[in-house]
């Protein structure tokens, strides 16, 4: 059974969202500001958190710069009344994975849900090997660990994603709205760009030379291709 944790202020809504939640046959934990939401992280396993961005104490986009600075992978709805566009780019650089603005409809937050475990099930889970070496660093996408020298790797969701699409697609150029489909979801915010600036971060952190890349390759108005030494 699948674990969402709740990170909502306004009771009435916890306990709708619970309530939706449940009855899909999910199991939910609660919290109702930013400090208790990091103490159920510390203590509790979740597969996913809807994360209210107006909290008391700690607000959503600091919940989430901890977590993912701690290296919690867990994937993250937000939920917030802003619809500003900053906003949703400012969550997704935080490292969230999807947003919804309120008022929003349950079916479409349940489908969200789905649609982001879909997506974390299968960047853990078949499709693409297990490991992966890319010159100096080892990448285990199982454990969402990569090792540069042997020396941890620090690397989003997101990245190890792109790198294990990459991987699956090993030799064969793969298209920017390809990665977009498969790491992201077709009912994201993201555009091509956003595929372009986490190679350029990839290629930061794994290349010798990231402005002469010999492992994450361009290929102009195509898109990219991930080579590994034999």
């Amino acid at each position: 059974m699948k674990k969402i944790l709740i990170v909502e202020d306004d009771v009435a809504l916890l306990n709708g969202l619970r309530d939706n939640l449940e009855y899909e046959g999910y199991a939910v934990v609660a919290a109702t500001d930013g400090e208790n939401a990091l103490a159920v992280l510390r203590d509790i396993r979740v597969d996913l958190i809807l994360l209210d961005l107006v909290l008391p104490k700690l607000s959503g986009f600091e919940v989430c710069r901890r977590i993912r600075r701690d290296g919690v992978k867990t994937p993250v709805l937000m939920l917030t009344a802003r619809g500003a566009e900053a906003d949703r780019v400012r969550g997704f650089d935080l490292g969230a994975d999807d947003y919804v603005t309120k008022p929003f409809s349950v079916p479409e937050l349940l489908g969200r849900v789905r649609a982001i475990l879909r997506r974390t099930e299968g960047v853990s889970g078949g499709g693409g090997p297990d490991r992966i070496r890319i010159g100096r660093v080892d990448i285990d996408f199982r454990k969402f660990e990569a090792r540069k020298d042997g020396d941890l790797l620090e690397l989003s969701r997101k990245e190890f994603g792109v790198l294990r699409h990459l991987a699956l697609r090993r030799g064969e150029v793969v298209g920017r709205d390809e990665l977009l489909d498969q790491v992201w979801g077709q009912d994201q915010y993201p555009t091509t760009r956003t595929v372009d600036n986490h190679i350029a971060q990839l290629r930061m952190k794994i290349e010798p030379d990231p402005a002469e890349p010999r492992y994450l390759l361009t290929f102009r108005g195509v898109g990219y291709k991930l080579v590994l030494d034999e």
